[in-house]
């Protein structure tokens, strides 16, 4: 019998919401995180809006001591250590004085450090490299936030960091799964992260793919779906999950916000259509087809879809996809919707938070609308009936999820997220 894994505990630092309460907040009413950024504007983006989560210095002081924040400028350990510690008090689980070898964590990252980095390499440069510090290291180095958590809360079993692209948050859940399933951990800490600012955010900004259109409008500037799509608007943030073997969790009388399935990770191997930055369509209809039979469940039976929607040229492809997948399409498609529209992408911690956003549907009993969408782009009318692309958040109590993520170097995940019943 294969072990049942569920999630009992959820944390999260998003542009819209910096904590599970605000963030199904946020989720609910459609608020928007993404602002327009000074920074970008200074520096001539051509897109100078992003998503950020809002953290202030009181509640950074509450996960770092004063010792840690001196020379402290890696946003994206941060943003980890913020949602990777909520979601261990939310699951109610304990620092440990003493290493717990059946809790570990697979915590992803995108970089780590950048602003660090560049800090770093003008003192280098200067000939000043005693003067670096003494956490330029842990700072900079790309398992840096599954490090800091690992020491913070104690972990004895794996503790790593994963990486690939804008799949990296959904891996990271399925590496989780797979190790608990296989019987080597009990519970694993597991998500993503990503570094804020324009040393991020350049590189994308220069291939043209990012929302210039909207810069006095941010709000209106993530599009996913929609006719108007001019582009990705850049984000950043981190989310974390609990993911506990189901036994251990009702051993312990955890609160559990749903089952993990199953699910798959594939690449297009860069042939047939896909390149670095474009998918091999055959190999994401193959990994979303493979996930449901990971997941032991028919194709009909999944109620909505999380997609990874970007805002860009791709959307339709991605829709086209899915039909193909499911072998489902008009009225027969299921619900879909897109946190981008909210947050924006954020990159390496894309498919981790809005993991999140799937599991709080779940345990919440709710599908979000799909904003600045009203114009729906005529591709994706042509191929699934547009009432199901919400609008509005509905109440509703949708049964199974899945969530996808793609990402550069033509890499996929699919997750299959079930409400728990036992």
């Amino acid at each position: 019998m294969k072990k049942r894994v569920v999630i009992t505990g959820l944390g999260v630092a998003a542009p819209n919401g910096v904590g599970v309460p605000a963030f199904t907040h946020a989720l609910q009413n459609g608020i928007s995180g993404i602002r327009h950024d000074a920074q970008l504007e200074e520096l001539q983006f051509s897109c100078q809006i992003a998503g950020q989560p809002q953290i202030s210095e009181e509640l950074k002081s509450q996960y770092f001591t004063e010792l840690e924040l001196r020379g402290f400028n890696s946003t994206g350990i941060l943003y980890g250590v913020i949602a990777g510690l909520e979601a261990w008090y939310n699951a109610g689980l304990p620092l440990n004085e003493n290493p717990d070898w059946d809790s570990g964590a697979i915590f992803g990252s995108g970089t780590s450090g950048i602003d660090k980095f560049r800090e770093s390499i003008y003192k280098i440069d200067e000939l000043q490299v005693r003067r670096l510090g003494s956490t330029v290291v842990a700072q900079t180095m790309n398992s840096g936030v599954s490090a800091y958590l690992g020491g913070k809360i104690g972990l004895g079993n794996q503790v790593t960091t994963n990486s690939s692209a804008c799949t990296t948050g959904a891996e990271a859940i399925l590496m989780a799964y797979d190790r608990i399933q296989s019987g080597q951990a009990k519970r694993i800490l597991a998500g993503s992260t990503s570094d804020s600012g324009p040393y991020i955010w350049g590189g994308f900004d220069a291939l043209r793919v990012c929302s210039s259109k909207f810069n006095d409008k941010p709000e209106e500037g993530s599009r996913p779906m929609s006719a108007t799509a001019a582009g990705f608007v850049p984000g950043s943030g981190a989310g974390a999950f609990v993911i506990e073997d189901l036994e251990t969790a009702l051993e312990r009388g955890a609160t559990i916000y749903a089952e993990i399935l199953g699910g798959n990770v594939n690449s297009g191997g860069q042939r047939d259509g896909g390149t670095m930055t474009a998918p091999n369509s055959t190999a994401v209809q193959r990994c979303i087809k493979t996930a449901i039979e990971n997941a032991g469940i028919h194709p009909n039976e999944i109620d909505a879809i999380n997609g990874h929607l970007t805002a860009t040229t791709k959307d339709s492809l991605e829709i086209e996809n899915w039909t193909k997948a499911l072998g489902r399409n008009g009225a027969d498609f299921p619900y879909i919707n897109s946190l981008k529209s909210l947050t924006g992408h954020c990159l390496s911690a894309s498919g981790s938070i809005e993991s999140i956003a799937t599991v709080l549907q779940l345990h919440e009993g709710f599908l979000f609308g799909n904003k600045n969408c009203s114009d729906l782009h005529p591709e994706i009318a042509t191929l699934i009936d547009p009432s199901k692309v919400l609008l509005e958040t509905i109440k509703i109590n949708p049964k199974i999820i899945a969530k996808a993520s793609f990402g550069f170097g033509d890499v996929n995940a699919c997750i299959l997220f079930k409400k728990f019943e036992n």
